[in-house]
């Protein structure tokens, strides 16, 4: 698939990566090679799974370093082609990203993402206090609007000429006066869907100067966008459904320890063999 042409919008889904222009191999320092191998945590014949960090752009952008899509190149092996994300991540949210290594396995996860088959579930801080109620759905259309050079979703009337029909769900583990740490899960892949929801039941997620979010919690400076993707589950091409789980970052559970907000025990994830389901 090309890019579009100028001035035209790209059409496809926002969280589905785009192809690259060019397989043109990217050059990488050492650093660079080691970096990207130190974020995988799961490998098999199909598929990289790797644990974002924040503050690196899964694909383009316009700032002037090499995004995760160029350090796939570290790899890369001769005989293969470079590994293609599945989908994207927010600049700033860390977490749980697919890669695929062979051409039939990312068509097959991209048709399986296109249809709705990957379950996300997320983790965020957000202010003041827990929703009300603690759990629930939200259900509200968003729109793209442009400002300047930089895009912003809104949401909307569902018959707005504009709207993207969106679905969240969120449930409240653990609270404090002034904050609260919530499990967050997308049913639909709008831009920006989890930030602007959450801010839309005037709980915005911390760190999250576009829509509202605190940029100070218990006194210290919020060090980013405080959203971890901590779980996918997608059908495997070989068979069966895998469950890959990602930590939680050293920056977030230090806001949380601070904040006196307690991580509830998870299960460990399932990276083993697929299981037929």
């Amino acid at each position: 698939m090309s890019r579009p042409p100028p001035g035209k919008p790209d059409r496809r889904p926002p969280g589905v990566a785009k192809p690259k222009a060019s397989d043109t191999p990217v050059v990488l320092t050492p650093e660079e090679i080691a970096f990207t191998r130190s974020l995988v945590i799961h490998e098999d014949d199909s598929v990289f799974v790797l644990n974002k960090p924040a503050g690196l752009s899964s694909q383009g952008g316009r700032i002037q370093a090499h995004t995760l899509d160029d350090l796939l190149w570290a790899l890369a092996r001769r005989d293969r082609p470079r590994p293609r994300l599945i989908h994207r991540l927010d600049r700033d949210t860390s977490g749980v990203i697919l890669t695929a290594r062979t051409k039939p396995a990312a068509t097959f996860l991209g048709k399986a993402l296109m249809g709705k088959r990957f379950r996300k579930t997320y983790l965020a801080i957000v202010t003041p206090g827990a929703p009300e109620p603690r759990g629930g759905q939200i259900d509200a259309a968003l729109r793209r609007e442009s400002i300047g050079r930089e895009a912003y979703m809104r949401v909307c009337a569902a018959d707005h000429p504009d709207a993207e029909a969106a679905r969240s769900r969120y449930r409240t583990l653990a609270s404090t006066e002034g904050a609260a740490l919530v499990e967050l899960s997308p049913d639909t892949g709008r831009m920006h869907q989890l930030r602007v929801h959450m801010a839309s039941i005037g709980r915005p997620i911390a760190g999250d100067s576009r829509y509202g979010g605190a940029l100070m919690l218990g006194g210290a400076p919020v060090p980013r966008l405080m959203l971890h993707a901590v779980q996918l589950v997608f059908p495997h091409p070989e068979g069966g459904e895998r469950r890959i789980g990602a930590p939680i970052p050293g920056d977030m559970r230090a806001v949380l320890d601070k904040l006196g907000l307690e991580l509830p025990e998870r299960g460990p994830p399932e990276q083993g063999r697929p299981e037929n389901r």
